[in-house]
């Protein structure tokens, strides 16, 4: 496997519908023994009543087949009952699959559902210890670990109280400060960070960031998307237990959200007229301050929005080109055009927005492309919504990165524009 620390082959997991078990202990053996001698369930088609059940099998995953490298952060997305819980699961060997192998390389660690590995009537410092040795860790070494644990999950006051009557934020505190602290080589983190607060989300993901630049694994399922585009590399799309797509995060979250857009766009090559009689779109690009086509930009650097048009006929006519810059969710950040507008003969034209560094947040943008008039009344000759996408990402080296403003999560706001300040002493 080489660096490959998971490697999933034709994953599937298959489900029956409306039963639980088979209602019998002769049955579920007879069904444990087929399933351990690789045949085929004997009871597979049958409910706990002992009734024929047709067209009952759900597969909550279908032949699932990618590869996860040393270090990679992967991001998770799909819609509820994509099958990235499911998934998961699996990796961390809480279910098995009814097909298909993973290997896996290095200890795992994860946190999937409130309360897992927690029982309600100990204490919080008794389930650090119960947690911890499910988890793989020895007494010697939780006991020196058990401060960190604790400064971590912010649930000191609470520590020597049984967790049935914690909240279930304070429940995902003590277990990801658990499984964090535990320094496994893969860790898995399902949804159930949403359940914290504001504060300790930005801890973890954090501490899932320093995890992945320490050469550890880590694999996180959420549905935000920019928290996605700002932590994982990589993105894996699940559609109906099915691998939709696999790749750079921001193709990945822009499939998701059906822009289908790209960092280059050429509607000639493609043979798509776009337009009207009057002027017609020929290619936009996202381009650095090379001049290059790119689709991920560090946060300090400047970039720019081309777009390459044709003006058909000669007239009167003054022609307004607009960018509209859009978030994911479909939030706009903000509209730009030119602020001098020109009658334009006939011919091809180009026209460029630029972008300085550390203005826009990081984070997933998409672009539209327009070009309108008002003469005699508004009229919009071509409108490409989220046509174009790039990717604005922060190095977060400490010095200059979000770490240098105080923030480990992605700081809030579509732009991050980098002002002057000053400070003096007045006494």
């Amino acid at each position: 496997m080489s660096d490959t620390v998971i490697k999933v082959e034709h994953l599937s997991k298959e489900y029956h519908l409306g039963t639980i078990s088979h209602g019998t202990l002769y049955r579920d053996l007879q069904s444990w023994s087929a399933r351990l001698l690789g045949k085929e369930d004997p009871n597979s088609k049958i409910d706990s009543i002992g009734r024929r059940v047709r067209n009952s099998a759900f597969k909550a995953l279908d032949d699932v087949s990618f590869e996860v490298k040393q270090g990679d952060v992967l991001g998770v997305i799909g819609r509820n009952g994509a099958g990235k819980s499911t998934l998961l699961k699996i990796i961390s060997r809480v279910t098995a699959p009814s097909s298909g192998a993973i290997k896996i390389k290095g200890h795992v660690a994860s946190l999937l559902e409130v309360g897992t590995g927690f029982h309600p009537e100990l204490t919080g410092r008794e389930n650090i210890f119960l947690n911890g040795t499910i988890l793989g860790m020895r007494k010697a070494e939780i006991q020196r670990k058990l401060d960190g644990i604790v400064d971590f999950s912010g649930v000191e006051q609470f520590l020597d109280s049984p967790v049935k009557r914690y909240s279930s934020g304070m429940y995902v505190r003590l277990a990801f400060a658990v499984a964090a602290h535990l320094e496994p080589e893969i860790l898995l983190v399902d949804e159930v960070l949403a359940v914290g607060d504001i504060q300790f989300q930005k801890q973890c993901l954090g501490k899932m960031k320093e995890i992945s630049e320490g050469g550890r694994t880590v694999i996180f399922v959420s549905h935000s998307l920019q928290t996605i585009s700002s932590l994982c590399e990589k993105c894996l799309l699940l559609e109906d237990g099915r691998i939709k797509r696999f790749g750079a995060t921001t193709e990945v979250v822009l499939e998701y959200l059906g822009g289908g857009g790209s960092s280059c766009a050429n509607f000639t090559n493609l043979g798509k007229v776009v337009g009207d009689s009057f002027v017609q779109l020929l290619m936009g690009e996202v381009i650095n301050n090379k001049q290059e086509p790119v689709n991920e930009i560090d946060i300090r650097e400047p970039l720019a929005i081309r777009m390459r048009f044709r003006v058909l006929q000669d007239s009167a006519i003054r022609y307004i080109p607009n960018f509209h810059f859009i978030v994911p969710g479909g939030l706009y950040a903000f509209v730009s055009s030119p602020q001098k507008l020109h009658r334009l003969s006939s011919g091809d034209y180009e026209t460029t927005c630029y972008i300085p560094g550390n203005f826009l947040n990081e984070g997933a943008y998409y672009v539209g492309l327009a070009i309108s008039s008002y003469e005699p009344g508004l009229t919009i000759h071509f409108f490409e919504p989220a046509v174009l996408t790039f990717n604005i990402k922060d190095p977060m080296d400490g010095s200059v990165g979000r770490y240098g403003f105080g923030y480990a999560n992605v700081m809030p706001g579509v732009v991050r524009p980098q002002l002057d300040w000053g400070v003096q002493k007045l006494t």
